[in-house]
């Protein structure tokens, strides 16, 4: 089977060279990393028994141009490894970020899933000295192979020692590991409800929620921080037998190095040779061993974001016409995340161009399940959502989008400029197409009444402006481009009775150019622009038909004393 796609596993087989280069860099600087032992073992065995001035001289000099060259390696080393971090955020960065503002499948985006934090915590691991201290660890066997030379007795106990850091390793792992992932969702939990409470922060103070909620985010955060304490806890222990052992280790190599000088095995310059040898070929142990939460976050994540980024492969696809006859919907079934129970189910229906379909039906019927289903947003769990006969998927993203005007329910403007908000950020947009819009949606005179116009900047999501100001200018934002499927769910929430006048009149201009206008309907005055309605009940569609007739019937149904049915949130 072919493997899944994805950029993050790209962006590191584009980095092949770069990473066999740093490679290459690990042997030489552990190489010249013997440069320190080696003077030494000169100066005790050779300088001060021949007390030759000329060679301490050279020695010296020689070393100088050692010591330059493995500090510029050093620092090409970490250069090369911050450039390959840069260029998996390079390739990740737009999925990552779409993954974590839009979700994935049918699944709302959710905070303890965020790509993007999951992909700052493997750049900065790439770039650190801990990635560094990984490319040095294969060459433990080397410097352990050096003891040996210098003395068996002394590999044997430096093999040892080695030994046991490696175990204390494999321990901190299995421990560690479950401990990290704990950490890492509650802190997911934790930025969840940051998000969730910086929304409704107008909610919170207005009816004086903050304690309650205070209570909700002291137990979370208490979680979050004992989780992270034993995390800390279980790698902290081990970090410190790892040090502890390993200093005791190297006094003990220096006693048995002594112990063999007495005895003339090996020289004094060699015993002390033969110690920091030993203590550099395990400092990449010990350093793992104390990073080693850091390790495990970053491979988790690393984990989390191949998923999170994988794409199925390219298909080569055709440039379809744009659509302009007819929406059409077929056994329609949705559910909202994969295994979940479904909330619609066997919805069939069509919407012509030129025509207005109506859905109405009481909360929770299902009706917003519909209209994110027919947009793309979500998609069919059974059936299809097709455009000219063509399914919606067959437009790649972007140009499906040219296709299709979405006014959600939960309307959201992104940081920028009004103008860019209406032209959905497309680059070089023309002005007259972004004016037209707004003249559409009936908002231009409000547009020009901001400070700056359509020049003025929307931060945090258009705060500053009113619900009904929002809703129109995502209105506008949903007719930019005179799309062919305009699909709004309850548009007039928050519309005063000029708001509802100019939002039956961008409807009947949609229908006038030939588009296919769905309206998820809420208020009665939303329904004078429709030709036909659909009922949905339960998340299945009861009623369908001409506009009038599918009233009579409710009335009828309903014993003619409410217009409830025709309303109801979704």
């Amino acid at each position: 089977m072919a493997a899944v796609p994805n950029p993050v596993s790209d962006a590191l087989r584009e980095s092949r060279l770069a990473l066999y280069a740093v490679s290459v860099f690990s042997l030489l600087i552990n190489l010249l990393m013997l440069t320190g032992p080696l003077f030494m073992l000169q100066i005790y065995d050779r300088v001060l028994v021949s007390r030759h001035v000329g060679t301490l001289i050279a020695l010296f000099v020689l070393v100088i141009g050692l010591y330059c060259a493995l500090g510029l390696l050093e620092l090409v080393r970490a250069r090369v490894l911050a450039r390959i971090g840069a260029r998996m955020d390079h390739a990740a960065g737009r999925p990552a970020f779409l993954r974590t503002v839009l979700g994935t499948g049918g699944a709302a985006p959710d905070a303890t899933r965020d790509a993007v934090r999951d992909l700052d915590t493997v750049r900065q691991f790439v770039s650190s000295s801990a990635m560094a201290g990984l490319f040095d660890m294969p060459w433990l066997p080397v410097y352990l192979a050096i003891v040996y030379l210098i003395h068996p007795v002394l590999g044997v106990l430096a093999t040892a020692g080695a030994a046991i850091l490696l175990v204390i390793a494999f321990v901190t792992d299995r421990v560690a590991r479950p401990l990290v992932a704990e950490a890492g969702t509650l802190s997911g939990e934790r930025a969840a409800m940051v998000d969730s409470g910086r929304r409704g922060a107008e909610a919170l103070s207005g009816m004086g929620m903050e304690g309650a909620v205070g209570r909700v985010w002291d137990a979370l955060n208490a979680r979050f921080v004992a989780a992270t304490s034993r995390a800390g806890d279980a790698v902290g222990v081990s970090a410190v037998l790892s040090k502890t052992f390993r200093l005791f280790l190297q006094s003990a190599m220096l006693a048995l190095g002594a112990y063999l000088a007495i005895g003339g095995a090996i020289s004094a310059g060699a015993m002390i040779a033969a110690s920091i040898i030993m203590a550099r070929g395990l400092q990449p142990v010990e350093m793992a061993v104390q990073n080693w939460r850091h390790m495990l976050a970053a491979h988790q994540a690393f984990a989390r974001l191949k998923a999170a980024t994988a794409h199925g492969p390219a298909e080569a696809r055709i440039a379809l016409p744009a659509p302009r006859a007819v929406l059409r919907v077929d056994n329609l079934g949705v559910a909202p995340e994969p295994g979940a129970p479904p909330t619609l189910a066997g919805v069939t229906l069509a919407v012509d161009g030129g025509t207005a379909l109506g859905v109405i039906g009481h909360s929770g019927s299902g009706k917003s399940t519909l209209a994110r289903a027919i947009v793309g947003v979500w998609p069919a769990a059974e059936g299809s959502v097709t455009l000219d006969g063509a399914p919606l998927m067959q437009w790649p993203g972007g140009v499906r989008g040219t296709h299709v005007g979405y006014l959600p329910q939960d309307v959201e403007l992104m940081d920028g400029t009004v103008a860019q908000n209406i032209a959905r950020f497309a680059e070089d947009a023309p002005d007259a197409a972004v004016v037209a819009a707004a003249e559409a949606a009936g908002c231009h005179a409000l547009i020009l009444a901001l400070p700056e116009g359509y020049a003025t900047r929307l931060s945090g999501g258009g705060r500053t402006l009113s619900a009904g100001q929002r809703q129109r200018i995502a209105l506008a934002r949903a007719l930019y481009g005179d799309p062919f499927l305009l699909v709004l769910d309850e548009p007039n929430s928050n519309l005063d009775g000029h708001g509802d006048t100019a939002l039956n009149r961008a409807i009947l201009g949609a229908k006038a150019r030939g588009a296919a206008v769905v309206v998820v309907a809420h208020r009665p005055s939303a329904l004078s622009a429709m030709d036909r309605l659909a009922l949905i009940e339960n998340g299945a569609l009861t009623e369908i038909g001409a506009r009038d007739a599918v009233l009579k019937a409710l009335m009828r149904r309903s014993g003619g004393a409410t217009a409830d049915a025709a309303g109801g949130a979704a």
